[in-house]
């Protein structure tokens, strides 16, 4: 029988936090072995066969290249690195409000120095937009935000595999299956053979969610329900919004309803940008990307309006209520539905016709539908009233030929009980980034998986 194959450290996701823990763990050289295992592609084999010509929607492949790869989900996103504890995650719960914000920032600087440079980095700090928010019954939050744009994200993500490929042993196309707990450290079972390894950094990101939720199960690490995320993605043009954009790029804004208290939130603000799709666990969603060449971007700018449901007793499986309004969204529409908010406000579909008549031109090919019959009353509720809302900070956010794509998830995973290292009930067993319900966004994925490498190497 062949000799199973040991390492030091494996990483399980070649997303964030496992690039930043691979970087960390072999920055100095220190002979450590080091192999990330990971289910989708290398970077540059990462292509979405839609083109918009042979193939116009969504056709379910087995890993989906948006979601799964070098660079994680993140690879494709617009690339904004939020260094704040405001929102992104709870890191800071776990190692300190101000340990959270130096490796935040250590993160940005890693990305300067691979081929970020010259993107600019916007602050909401004495911003007098944060007053006429208040004005308005809405909360601006804290935060400094790098833009890398697309674009330039994918240059330092190539960057980053060209410093590291000689230093880590990459294992694409290698989904792990099992996690089994030995004497003196972890066999990892994987569709294509098991590896040992002493220590184990499980960062599989939010499109990880039930494989997480699995393992915790089989080995008995205790989990708590998280929240889901559901809304739409709203598009205009993008000088209706160019007052906030061109000093912030992107704005945290927070909204309390009128009748339920219910949060409504902007997320993922994408200037001059488009609207794409994702395949999370084979539902088709939908997000927005943004670049940094002049040349790509769009006349429109797009973001997220998302309500925020957790469950506990009886019902807590929040992320199958999330996927239960998407795959009805997908019935309707085969795929993404969009509709024009005049439309919306009058109870009625939005049909080609309507859809090719508006002042807005989509920048996604989406099927004209009506989003009342998919997303439930209270949460539609909600984002007609954060519509309005905004409408009085940002004018003609409300307009009839604003258009809005439903379903927008963000799907969390069961916040994994974790010590203050990031660490499992087993010794040397961590998990980091999004799949572990510590973090929500690039910077803290990031920086959970230089926090990990450190106490790995006790440098912290």
């Amino acid at each position: 029988m062949a000799k199973i194959k040991t390492y030091d450290v494996i990483i399980v996701g070649a997303g964030p936090g496992g690039i930043f823990a691979a970087y960390e763990l072999t920055k100095k050289n220190n002979g450590l072995s080091v192999a990330v295992l990971e289910t989708g592609t290398a970077l540059h084999e990462r292509k979405c066969p839609i083109d918009g010509v042979k193939v116009k929607t969504c056709i379910h492949c087995k890993n989906c290249s948006i979601m799964s790869g070098f660079g994680g989900a993140g690879a494709f996103s617009d690339g904004k690195y939020n260094i704040t504890n405001d929102f992104g995650g709870t890191l800071y719960e776990y190692i300190g409000k101000q340990e959270a914000i130096n490796l935040m920032k250590y993160v940005d600087s890693i990305n300067m120095s691979h081929g970020g440079e010259g993107t600019k980095l916007y602050s909401t700090a004495n911003t007098g937009l944060k007053k006429v928010c208040m004005q308005n019954k809405l909360k601006l939050l804290d935060a400094s935000v790098r833009h890398l744009g697309t674009d330039i994200n994918y240059v330092v993500l190539e960057n980053l595999y060209d410093e590291l490929k000689d230093k880590v042993e990459f294992k694409f196309q290698t989904p792990v299956t099992k996690i089994e707990v030995e004497d003196e450290g972890y066999k990892i079972i994987t569709a294509t053979g098991a590896l040992r390894c002493k220590k184990c950094i499980v960062s599989v990101g939010r499109s990880g969610s039930k494989w997480i939720e699995g393992i915790c199960k089989e080995l008995g690490i205790e989990t708590q329900s998280n929240r889901v995320d559901i809304g739409v993605r709203v598009e205009l043009p993008a000088v209706l919004f160019s007052h906030l954009t061109d000093e912030l790029y992107e704005s945290k804004i927070v909204y309390k309803t009128e009748k339920f208290e219910d949060k409504v939130r902007t997320f993922c603000m994408n200037p001059k940008g488009a609207v794409v799709t994702e395949n999370t666990n084979g539902i088709v969603t939908v997000n927005g990307h943004s670049y940094e060449d002049p040349e790509k971007q769009t006349d429109m700018t797009n973001f997220a309006l998302l309500v925020a449901k957790h469950f506990s007793e009886p019902f807590k499986d929040s992320n199958g209520y999330g996927e239960s309004i998407a795959r009805l969204s997908n019935m309707l529409g085969g795929g993404v539905i969009v509709q024009r908010f005049g439309d919306l406000i009058r109870g009625r579909r939005t049909n080609h016709k309507r859809l090719a008549d508006s002042f807005a031109r989509p920048t996604l090919k989406a099927e004209p539908g009506d989003l009342s019959l998919v997303l439930p009353k209270r949460i539609l509720d909600g984002i007609i009233e954060m519509i309005y809302a905004l409408d009085k900070i940002a004018p003609g956010t409300a307009n009839d030929d604003t258009l809005l794509y439903g379903v927008e998830v963000k799907f969390y995973n069961m916040d994994v009980k974790l010590n203050n290292n990031l660490e499992t009930k087993y010794k040397g067993l961590y998990m980091i980034g999004d799949g572990s319900g510590v973090t929500h966004s690039l910077s803290h994925a990031s920086a959970s998986g230089v926090y990990v490498a450190r106490d790995i190497l006790g440098t912290n």
